[in-house]
């Protein structure tokens, strides 16, 4: 059961969450797309470690509460810090990265002691963060442009290839517990996006257009927690926890540590689109906004279909075609008006569901009800 204190964490991760938008929201080009998607890259990897952390120690201790209270202060240091990360605060931004890992890395090696395989983690664990964040503090204080977004890529190049070259061997997981952790921030996602809706209406004149944008923009994402919560989720958490040894350890890294987040990117690019469309819902979109609100919904279902791949063996045609016609609205979204585009996507996603209740009702039916016997 997730405890008290991983519930208390996860609100820092909301607030870096909320920035990353306004970050991509400030300056709607491709290049700040690509900077965003690098930024929310470095801020999963550093959610999910603790993830990891707490499925091996418990977080309610003496001496695990006060680091997560420290990483939770050296997040938000980050989270204030990424609207200039790649300006005036790229150091600051760096800097707290840097103490929200090696928080992670020493409370881990606390419980590494007398546990040989879980030092050898550590120890990739620290190879990967300094050089990580120090490139990106050396990208603050000593380039900007082209060299800066380089520097960045090799960071984030760096703190996940290390990591995931030393393999899974030495890790620990408590796989329901590990499950809810990653099915809580799906929903920490999902009110992400609600509240980028909230904002986005703040800032106009509540018209008729206005508020039926809105209400289709929360639409969709009670389909995308639809998607997953429904069945995707229950089948996922019951593969995992029959799987055993290495097989379940790799099933967390690929299917929740690597898959979810994409999942993520897609809900944070469809909050940034529908952001922008709230502004002036009976314009069209310019290209970033239509790329992310379009192609982000496309992104989370793609996600999805890599996710039951991985854990099922199998593809999801609907979903790959759902997301096939979300990609194909990218040139509507740019030509006709926002509250358009938004009940084109909110079609798309209410038939991918109808088709799935409907084609799969008995599967649908057995898996809900043995989730209940349990």
């Amino acid at each position: 059961m997730v405890s008290p204190l991983e519930l208390f964490f996860d609100l820092v991760f909301v607030f870096a969450l909320t920035q990353v938008t306004a970050f991509l929201a400030a300056e709607p080009t491709f290049g700040q797309l690509g900077r965003g998607m690098l930024v929310l890259a470095l801020l999963w990897w550093a959610w999910s470690g603790y993830t990891w952390l707490t499925s091996t120690v418990d977080p309610e201790l003496g001496l695990p509460r006060l680091v997560m209270f420290a990483a939770m202060g050296a997040m938000l240091v980050v989270a204030l810090a990424t609207p200039g990360a790649f300006g005036e605060d790229g150091v600051l931004w760096g800097l707290g990265y840097l103490a929200v890992r090696l928080l992670h890395a020493a409370l881990f090696a606390l419980a590494a002691r007398g546990d040989p395989n879980l030092a050898r983690v550590v120890l990739s664990l620290v190879r990967s963060l300094i050089p990580g964040a120090g490139l990106i503090i050396l990208a603050g204080a000593a380039f900007d442009g082209t060299a800066r977004d380089v520097l960045w890529v090799l960071a984030v190049a760096l703190d996940y290839g290390l990591v995931l070259a030393a393999g899974v061997e030495g890790w620990h997981v408590h796989a329901r517990h590990f499950a809810e952790r990653f099915g809580l921030v799906m929903i920490i996602a999902f009110g992400e996006s609600i509240v980028a809706v909230g904002v986005g209406a703040e800032e106009i004149e509540l018209g008729a257009e206005a508020v039926l944008a809105a209400l289709l923009g929360v639409g969709i994402v009670c389909a995308l927690w639809w998607a997953y919560f429904d069945v995707v989720a229950v089948v996922a958490e019951e593969r995992f926890t029959a799987a055993e040894g290495t097989a379940q350890l790799r099933m967390a890294r690929d299917s929740y540590a690597l898959l979810h987040l994409p999942m993520i990117a897609g809900v944070v690019l469809f909050a940034l689109g529908v952001k922008k469309v709230l502004e002036h819902t009976g314009d069209p979109l310019k290209d970033m906004p239509a790329v992310a609100l379009c192609g982000g919904i496309a992104l989370y279902l793609l996600a999805h279909v890599a996710f039951r791949a991985r854990n099922v063996g199998s593809l999801s045609v609907p979903r790959l075609v759902a997301a096939a016609a979300c990609l194909a609205l990218i040139p509507v979204a740019t030509s006709a008006a926002g509250v358009l585009t938004l009940a084109l996507l909110l079609a798309v996603c209410v038939a991918l569901l109808a088709y799935e209740v409907i084609r799969y009702a008995e599967a649908r039916a057995r898996i809900r009800a043995e989730r209940v016997g349990h």
